[in-house]
């Protein structure tokens, strides 16, 4: 990733992607190289990022918890108001670039596209919590449904998502790679099924432009 320690515009990046996909480890390399590149760096995640919102994530992932669909997606927006209030919007007003793992594209591909949830009332609830903020680039790591449930299988017990049936997560998949082709400007596909090393590469190429 070319250096460059002038100021920059504040950019918001996020990181999508199904289960296994290796966003924990992908986000961590990628603050790592914008902090080299001088650019001062928020990381978050979502669902959660604020205390409210680790709250809602522990009852969305709890396996206990009995949510009807439309609940879900609710709780997901009032927990993306809360962190749009208190972490997003005043990194980026101090000139930050936020790092975001998830983001409303997740929702359209696991409310919408997994639960079948209209798209519509995902992106009139969108406009409504996030006016017009969206993420300046969504890095999309994609790779098979059965390689990602094949990593996952050496975690703890799965939550309440990782327990969805395989046709689930196809979906969930598809609807990533829909949104991709349909706002090719924002979106980076990175092709995760490759080592480490080559995943990183394609995330450099994929900001570089930015900074």
């Amino acid at each position: 990733m070319p250096m460059n320690n002038s100021s920059q515009c504040p950019r918001f990046l996020t990181l999508e992607g199904g289960e296994g996909a290796g966003k924990s480890t992908n986000i961590d390399f990628l603050r790592r190289q914008l902090v080299a590149a001088g650019v001062e760096v928020v990381v978050t995640r979502e669902p959660g990022g604020t205390t409210l919102g680790e709250q809602l994530r522990a009852l969305l992932l709890d396996t206990g918890s009995q949510l009807c669909d439309d609940t879900e997606l609710l709780m997901m927006f009032a927990a993306r108001a809360q962190h749009l209030e208190e972490v997003i919007r005043p990194a980026l007003a101090r000139g930050c670039w936020v790092l975001c793992d998830r983001f409303t594209e997740a929702t359209y591909a696991y409310q919408g596209d997994g639960r079948g949830i209209n798209l519509e009332r995902i992106a009139q609830l969108e406009t409504w919590v996030q006016g017009e903020l969206r993420p300046d680039r969504v890095l999309l790591l994609d790779l098979p449904v059965a390689v990602g449930m094949e990593r996952i299988g050496g975690r703890g017990g799965p939550d309440r998502f990782e327990r969805e049936a395989q046709a689930f997560f196809q979906r969930v998949r598809d609807g990533y790679l829909r949104q991709a082709e349909a706002d090719p400007e924002r979106f980076r596909v990175i092709d995760a099924t490759v080592s480490l090393a080559r995943v990183q590469q394609q995330l450099n190429a994929a900001v570089a432009d930015l900074l």
